[in-house]
């Protein structure tokens, strides 16, 4: 079974994919596995127009095709006609020319100052901590200032960039956290093939259910970002966006729920055309929804039961992950009064888990 639809789906949400057996080290990534290229041009040739309109100098058609004749410009100029959306240079100078971004120009500098300053190179190697030994990081980072606030990845699979809106109100180590969450959808999808392998007896009905399984790469990504299941993934964020990550943590249970049926829906054939399936799945997005939360606790519970090295392997196999996520929650609930919910015999079953073997 192809994963491209899996990867797709990892993609898609920034618009719209070692064993270290429990421990916080870091072992080093060879540097060969990491290519990683900064490229602030677009950004720069923006906030150039802007220092000189702010000083009352002429702007020349020379400051316009510079900014124009940028990679970034070019392949968001590209990425938005992918989406059929209006993108023109006309549009762009009125963007660049109104008042509320003349009035950011100070603050967008000092972003990119600091942005300009991340490591991301110890970004890369974090978070292929939590990938397979095989995985690649290439990426182009993109801050850009455009109209939409959208930060996004696009082309992961040919020519990997990871665009983000340059926002004056976010910190340097939030960007940092960012990329290293968008860097391990990277990494995974220059491992695809291994996934392919490992999901080749999904049963037919149960394709669409593996597919969007995959979806739990968010949370993958959530954990890998941080760095081990023992730090904050939003130590980063602001307390609103930190508030409300431990608000969704929260309805866990009633999220597994409902992911559940969803599931059982595709299929019982209640969910039939991708267009009805794909509408109820990205319903599971929203800013960090249950794709995320759900995901990342699962990783969270299975890389402390297990060790970082199952949960890599569970990676390639989102079934696995459910799996194994069954056993030790039931294991965890045999000794609490708060009962974690567990994916139930019917769905494992359905996409094919055989249940009679041992997880060990």
């Amino acid at each position: 079974m192809s994963t491209s639809r899996s990867l797709m789906v990892l993609v898609f949400v920034l618009d719209v994919l070692s064993a270290l057996l429990g421990q916080n080290t870091q072992p080093s990534a060879p540097l060969n596995r990491i290519q990683l290229t900064l490229n602030t041009d677009e950004a720069m040739a923006v906030l150039a127009i802007l220092d000189k309109r702010a000083a009352e100098a002429a702007i020349t058609d020379g400051d316009w095709q510079r900014l124009f004749a940028t990679e970034p410009y070019v392949r968001l100029k590209k990425r938005e006609s992918s989406l059929h959306r209006t993108f023109t240079d006309d549009e762009f100078k009125t963007f660049v020319l109104s008042p509320e971004l003349s009035a950011k120009a100070s603050l967008l500098h000092q972003a990119l100052d600091a942005w300009s300053k991340a490591d991301l190179t110890a970004s890369a190697r974090r978070i292929l901590t939590y990938l397979p030994e095989q995985a690649v990081t290439k990426a182009k980072v993109f801050p850009v200032i455009k109209p939409k606030t959208n930060s996004f990845v696009f082309e992961a699979q040919s020519d990997p960039a990871i665009f983000l809106y340059l926002d004056p109100e976010e910190s340097a180590a939030k960007f940092e956290n960012t990329v290293a969450h968008e860097l391990h959808h990277i990494g995974y999808s220059s491992i695809a093939s291994l996934a392919d392998a490992k999901q080749k007896d999904v049963p037919p009905k149960a394709t669409p259910v593996v597919e969007w399984m995959g979806a739990f790469g968010e949370g993958f990504a959530m954990l890998a970002a941080a760095g081990g299941p023992d730090v904050d993934p939003h130590a980063a964020s602001t307390p609103e966006e930190h508030a409300r990550w431990d608000q969704d943590m929260a309805n866990f249970n009633q999220d597994v729920a409902a992911l559940q049926q969803f599931f059982l829906d595709i299929v019982d054939q209640k969910l039939v055309t991708k267009d009805r399936i794909d509408e109820k799945a990205f319903s599971f997005f929203g800013d960090q929804g249950p794709w995320y939360t759900v995901g990342y606790k699962m990783s969270v519970i299975v890389e402390k039961r297990f060790g970082r090295k199952i949960l890599i392997e569970c990676m390639l196999d989102p079934r696995e992950l459910l799996a194994r996520y069954n056993q030790a929650a039931a294991e965890l609930n045999r000794g609490s009064s708060e009962k974690l919910a567990l994916w139930s015999p019917q769905l494992m079953q359905n996409v094919g888990v055989r249940l009679a073997e041992s997880k060990s």
